[in-house]
């Protein structure tokens, strides 16, 4: 799949070089520099694309998606004025002798501006997001408070260090239990700053501890990277991080967490055979990094469960591409099957793309209340 979506980027990356060219060749300051030549003109057009390509240098992911955001955005844009001028009944040939300015050109350029800095803003800032449920069974008096992180991918968006500043906001909820959904490392994560990341869970005060699980990013899927997963493993059990792998554990008799292996790994449990046992009426936490096994997760009648990975579709275009296509189960937010909550957070960072318009990093605080 990542073949085809990744040979599919690049095909459409050279019709928007293609078709961007000839559009910055359309402004009128372009005009009037090449004095109405048009073998200068169309020289001149290739500048912004030779910025491109020093951009794609730096970072040919997200300069591919500024491109292709900006190409769809101006064929829109255009098609629209067409309409508008055909309307009008207005030629909608621009006069090359007068060098009127582009008009869809500028519009274009100001909202992708506008648009990709509120997404560059929403990936680098993290929120709280809230949820209240409720649950028959008897979790204890005062209910339940739980925070989830995910997705934290140290080293996209934040260090170590920053890494722990967020961790601080979490601690003034004063959850009783913190819950880390996977993927808290990356392949480019720095050796220090996973150390430094531990340390932060380490430090992090809650009565009922922190619980971790792995992601598809966790173990690396290169060998660059200065540490191993055994060197995570080490780590965060260090600084006494509980790591849970198709495995479950009761707290204070009051109320169970299940850890899941991530669904790339080739011999992970099904949640039936984890869950075999468990009391049914204590209350049950699923983690499970991606969303990805809803009905046979509620078919155990687990109470809640709490996924990642999807970043909460991250770019507004293809905030449910991922749905569609089956992989996941759900993008992001809440949604109930039977008596199993399901919640996906769009995490606190994010892998590759350094902007979110479809959605903004977030850590969740989930309150549950008992009878």
């Amino acid at each position: 799949m990542w073949a085809a979506i990744f040979g599919l980027s690049a095909l459409f990356a050279v019709v928007a070089v293609v078709f961007l060219w000839s559009r910055f060749c359309k402004f009128g300051i372009i005009g009037k520099i090449s004095g109405g030549k048009k073998w200068l003109r169309r020289l001149l057009g290739l500048i912004p694309m030779v910025v491109f390509g020093i951009f794609c240098y730096i970072n040919v992911i997200n300069t591919v998606i500024v491109m292709l955001h900006m190409a769809l955005y101006w064929m829109i844009a255009e098609f629209v004025f067409f309409i508008i001028r055909k309307l009008r009944k207005k030629n909608p040939e621009i006069s090359e002798k007068k060098f009127r300015p582009y008009r869809v050109g500028i519009i274009v350029l100001c909202f992708e501006l506008i648009y990709f800095s509120a997404g560059w803003y929403m990936d680098y800032h993290m929120w709280e997001k809230d949820y209240s449920l409720t649950t028959e069974k008897d979790i204890g008096e005062g209910g339940l408070r739980i925070a989830q992180i995910t997705d934290s991918h140290t080293g996209a968006t934040f260090d170590g260090e920053g890494f722990s500043s967020r961790l601080e906001t979490v601690q003034k909820t004063s959850p009783d239990v913190l819950v880390i959904t996977g993927d808290f490392v990356d392949d480019d994560t720095d050796k220090d700053d996973m150390v430094r990341c531990c340390r932060a869970l380490g430090e992090f005060k809650c009565p009922y501890g922190v619980y971790f699980i792995f992601g598809n990013h966790d173990k690396g899927y290169s060998n660059y990277r200065n540490f191993t997963s055994d060197d995570l493993r080490e780590e965060l059990a260090k600084n006494n991080v509980i790591i849970l792998e198709d495995e479950y554990v009761l707290i204070d008799d009051r109320f169970y967490i299940v850890g899941r292996q991530d669904r790339s790994v080739p011999d992970r449990a099904d949640i039936a055979g984890i869950m075999e046992g468990l009391d049914p009426s204590k209350y049950c936490i699923i983690l499970d990094h991606q969303p990805n096994d809803y009905d046979a997760e509620a078919e155990t009648g687990a109470d809640l469960v709490l996924s990642g990975h999807t970043h909460g579709g991250q770019l507004f275009e293809i905030k449910y591409l991922g749905q569609l296509m089956g992989a996941n189960d759900r993008t992001y937010g809440i949604e109930k099957r039977d008596n199993t909550t399901f919640i996906v957070s769009s995490g606190m960072s994010d892998w590759a793309i350094k902007f979110k318009t479809g959605t903004k990093s977030e850590f969740c605080i989930i309150d549950v209340a008992g009878k």
